[in-house]
């Protein structure tokens, strides 16, 4: 049997660490994004618990009939999405308040058919012009705020001060594509 030559053996090993380096560069991308945001680090990461609780409990709930998006931001959940009556709007809000760590739920979901899939790409697509918007525009740091996007209305959610919230709303509003602006803020000053 022959033996595994330094080359090969060093290719091996490379491959293997390439798998590494997203890894490490998207911890170092999550750890920058922590930096530049008003929630402290246990906050943030319990932000990100929620969403991933709330959304299995809407989807545990509710079934695949609706579409529902589920945003927590200082532990305030926002839901947004489609929902087929009253009841699966009213079940999927009375399921996230019982999330644990949950301080309030904003219930924005609307009655109403589940939209297709160009049409939450079209959301997506609004979203990412609004942040590289608040990028560019450069009146706060653009962490402060988290844009989601459902049927072209722009939610706002964030630690803001009022000058803030107002520059965002700006932003938002004047941005192509966009029908409605709602501000979830939560006020610092």
């Amino acid at each position: 049997m022959r033996s595994i030559t330094p080359l090969v053996l060093a290719l091996i090993i490379s491959s293997q660490l390439a798998a590494c380096v997203p890894v490490v560069i998207g911890g170092a991308a999550a750890g920058g994004a922590m930096a530049a945001d008003r929630r402290t680090s246990g906050i943030y990461i319990e932000d990100q618990n929620i969403e991933l609780k709330a959304s299995k409990a809407v989807a545990d709930e509710l079934g695949t009939k609706n579409h529902v998006t589920v945003t927590s931001y200082n532990r305030n959940l926002l839901l947004t999405g489609e929902v087929v009556d009253a009841a699966s709007k009213a079940a999927a809000e009375a399921v996230t308040k019982k999330v644990d760590s949950v301080r309030n739920v904003t219930n924005e979901l609307v009655i109403d058919t589940k939209s297709t899939l160009t049409e939450r790409n079209n959301d997506t697509y609004i979203t990412s012009k609004v942040k590289a918007r608040l990028i560019k525009e450069n009146r706060f740091p653009s962490n402060y705020v988290k844009v989601v996007t459902e049927a072209t209305t722009v939610f706002l959610l964030g630690l803001v001060t009022h000058q803030e919230a107002e520059d965002a709303v700006d932003i938002a509003r004047s941005t192509s594509g966009v029908g409605k602006v709602v501000k979830v803020f939560e006020y610092v000053d």
